[in-house]
């Protein structure tokens, strides 16, 4: 078998293919166009983007060439694949603005790597007129071919307008574009794809007759309780450093459930077979050092916001497990606060066992007093074992709010009205 192809079936990356063996032959090419793409219909990708674009760098580190699409003409539209409603439409400036965001995300998931190429579907998408796409390529495609496709079928009862329901079409017309234009034998994408994949063959088998082309998808990522993998407790886990921070990232990641890492690490990171093995063998015989989740978490913020971030994600962690919190750069202290809970208060300046009492850190100036005596309450990160400690000025990071912490891992930010 192809490496590639066993690798992809070892980290449980293959669901569906149009033609395996045609694929497995195409693959022994030195170097193979392959693309995926995504939508700005938002300005940010989060992780349940990234899998098929991880997926897609493998075959770029097997030699192959990916293409990687930002779909500023799709996005107009947005695809319904997935979706129980109809999607609200976004500006052409917002989708223009988005399409920029998205492509630095992914350049940056992409970096060092010259044997790339970015494309946005607006380009080509832009130019045809209404008459041209019904005449052109209308015609290609019956309705009960595309009645038949899941992203289709699945909203009829709910209701699909003639807007979303021409999506298919239009992402087929990027297949063939690419194909005919730059070369592209295959694209890949998740298994919510796969209608849309089809319909590009479908099209390109209509205009040109037999053509090489291919269609791969990815499995969708369930964790072992089989809900989806993905999303926080907090929403969606977001790519943008400035919606999801390195750290926030990082911690995700370190989250990942015992049952759940191994398959996590195979698909999301490029950690070779070998230490994926060791790394199940010290979860069954350690679980409690948590080597693979920290493995994990190092690998995916290097990944998608380099070393730098990992650096600053690492210092923030260790940081807020000691306590040295005045040890963090301004912007590292940011984003250490940002996800504590907070609370507001009015006075400038508060005994100690008020302000425990005050910010409802604790319920009782009595179970305030025990914490300050059993050493167990710190002001930014500093252990506050006087009963008559004053809080004021001085105790205000940043100038403008200060850290409370009881015991290990009880975190409080107590802002100023």
């Amino acid at each position: 078998m192809n490496k590639l192809l066993e690798d992809l079936k070892y980290r449980d990356l293959v669901y569906q293919q149009t033609d395996e063996e045609g694929i497995e032959k195409l693959l022994e090419n030195e170097s193979v166009s392959i693309y995926c793409g995504t939508d700005p219909t938002g300005d940010s990708l989060h992780i349940g983007h990234l899998l098929p674009f991880l997926t897609l760098k493998r075959f770029q580190q097997y030699g192959h060439k990916p293409v990687v699409l930002v779909g500023g003409g799709t996005g107009i539209i947005g695809d319904p694949s997935g979706r129980s409603e109809e999607r609200q439409l976004q500006n052409l400036e917002i989708i223009a603005e988005n399409s920029k965001k998205l492509e630095n995300q992914l350049r940056n998931i992409f970096r060092g790597n010259d044997n790339i190429q970015f494309v946005n579907n607006h380009d080509w998408l832009g130019k045809i007129s209404m008459i041209e796409f019904l005449r052109d390529y209308g015609k290609l495609v019956n309705v009960n071919y595309m009645l038949a496709k899941d992203s289709i079928s699945s909203r009829l009862d709910s209701g699909l307008s003639f807007t979303e329901f021409s999506y298919t079409l239009l992402q087929g017309i990027d297949y063939a574009y690419l194909n005919e234009h730059h070369n592209v034998k295959m694209q890949i994408g998740g298994s919510d794809q796969w209608g849309n994949i089809t319909t590009g063959l479908e099209i390109m088998r209509k205009l040109r007759g037999d053509v090489e082309a291919y269609g791969f998808t990815i499995p969708l990522m369930l964790k072992s309780d089989g809900t989806k993998f993905g999303k926080s407790t907090g929403g969606a886990v977001w790519l943008d450093p400035e919606k999801t921070t390195p750290y926030e990232f990082y911690q995700f990641w370190f989250n990942t459930a015992d049952s759940d890492v191994i398959p996590a690490i195979k698909k999301f990171t490029f950690l070779e077979k070998e230490e994926i093995e060791k790394l199940a063998v010290s979860l069954e015989k350690e679980p409690h050092l948590r080597l693979a989740q920290k493995t994990l978490a190092e690998e995916l913020v290097k990944i998608v916001h380099g070393e730098a971030a990992l650096e600053s994600a690492l210092n923030i962690t260790k940081a807020l497990f000691s306590g040295n919190i005045k040890e963090l750069t301004s912007k590292e202290l940011e984003y250490a606060v940002k996800g504590m809970p907070k609370v507001k208060l009015e006075k400038q300046e508060y005994g100690i066992v008020d302000f425990l009492v005050e910010s409802n850190l604790v319920q009782s100036k009595r179970q305030a007093r025990e914490d300050i005596n059993n050493g167990a309450i710190y002001v930014n990160g500093d252990k506050i074992t006087d009963l008559e400690y004053l809080v004021e000025n001085k105790d205000r990071l940043e100038d403008s709010f200060t850290v409370l912490r009881r015991g290990k891992k009880k975190y409080l930010l107590v802002e100023y009205k």
